[in-house]
């Protein structure tokens, strides 16, 4: 063995224990291994060598799990990923928005009402406005709430550069003791109920898209009365990426304002529009320039916010009334999919290699 090996040697070790040592890295390959064993069972992969340190570390690791089963190598890879973006979420919380009036408050919206205008923003900028199960609950009551005061159209927009990144996956990894097929209960009754909360709301509801949009917060797009978008959103609704399907009766309004194929072409391979093509298909109504795109849409929605207040929303409804039926079905059927989905092997481990992609040493 020459001094040069030896060297090599002595350096792979060195290399390997500071990368063992670094707490980042110890937690990363923490995920890497539960992942491997969940996904995989334990460790049946040949040992690399010894000069291999960043594969020798992941296969020390994996192997370290011995014989856990996969079920509890699952528990333990949603429990971990839990406790990591709830602490990341602590260090990057909202303050509570209260609004003038005495109306309720909110964690992760701020809800305000000027010029005729109630104006529901999701509020969590630095989470890229993610929907977690919180939000879900206080965007139902934001509607309740608008669909009664005296405003005459309601706005939905997004704080900071996101419009919203569609669910906040800590929603998954949220699993009860009575298991994943309480979690699909619970997650479908509330998914119900926000998708009714859209079809059944009274008033003008008018969606001003400052970002990209991702998931749910496109799918109920076809629920709103306009949609107006800065020529820099992006409109993407990747399931079946992630082992899920469609929401928020987009199977059934997709494909009636854009035809069978293009609706296809999100909706099942998950393509991703710029905001041109979104208005060229008709799921947004007009696209402004990023430079003039607030001033432009908020001066013409203070003009419609003097239009006859009655006048609007019963002809909204009149609109409404003639799909509000087919609507609840959609929305019904849409959600005993996904509930299937949830529980199934393909959508739990479609959703741990997103977190293990976003994991990788």
């Amino acid at each position: 063995v020459t001094a040069a090996t030896v060297e090599q040697f002595e350096e792979a070790k060195s290399k390997l224990s500071t990368l063992k040592k670094d707490p980042g890295n110890e937690v990363k390959l923490k995920i890497y291994a539960l992942f491997k064993q969940a996904t995989q069972g334990p460790c049946n992969t040949p040992k690399p060598g010894m000069l291999d340190f960043v594969n020798k570390a992941k296969w020390d690791a994996w192997k370290s799990l011995g014989s856990i089963s996969q079920d509890e190598a699952r528990e333990k890879y949603c429990d971990l990923i839990g406790s990591l973006l709830t602490a990341e979420g602590r260090g990057s919380a909202q303050v509570a928005a209260k609004p003038a009036g005495g109306g309720a408050s909110y964690e992760t919206l701020l809800v305000s009402t000027e010029d005729g205008i109630t104006t529901i923003k999701l509020n969590r900028p630095a989470k890229k406005n993610a929907i977690t199960t919180e939000m879900y609950d206080e965007i139902i009551a934001a509607l309740e709430q608008a669909a009664k005061d005296d405003c005459v159209i309601t706005v939905f927009t997004g704080a900071g550069d996101f419009y919203c990144s569609g669910n906040d996956l800590t929603n998954f990894t949220k699993i009860p003791e009575d298991g994943v097929e309480a979690m699909a209960r619970s997650a479908g009754d509330l998914l119900r109920k926000y998708v009714k909360a859209y079809i059944d709301f009274p008033k003008p509801l008018v969606a001003v898209v400052n970002g990209p949009a991702v998931g749910v917060s496109v799918t109920v797009l076809g629920l709103f009365d306009l949609v107006y978008a800065t020529e820099r959103a992006t409109f993407h609704t990747p399931f079946s990426q992630l082992g899920q399907s469609a929401e928020g009766c987009s199977s059934y309004t997709f494909p009636k304002m854009m035809g069978h194929a293009k609706a296809s072409e999100m909706l099942l391979f998950n393509k991703k529009l710029t905001a041109a093509q979104a208005c060229s298909l008709g799921l947004v109504t007009e696209v402004f320039p990023d430079s003039s795109f607030q001033s432009e849409v908020w001066s013409r929605l203070k003009a419609y916010a003097q239009l006859p207040r009655n006048s609007l929303a019963l002809s909204k409804q009149l609109i409404r009334s003639l799909e509000k039926e087919q609507l609840y079905a959609v929305n019904d059927a849409e959600v005993e999919r996904l509930m299937e989905r949830w529980t199934s092997d393909e959508c739990f481990n479609a959703i741990m290699s997103f977190f293990q992609a976003k994991s990788k040493l």
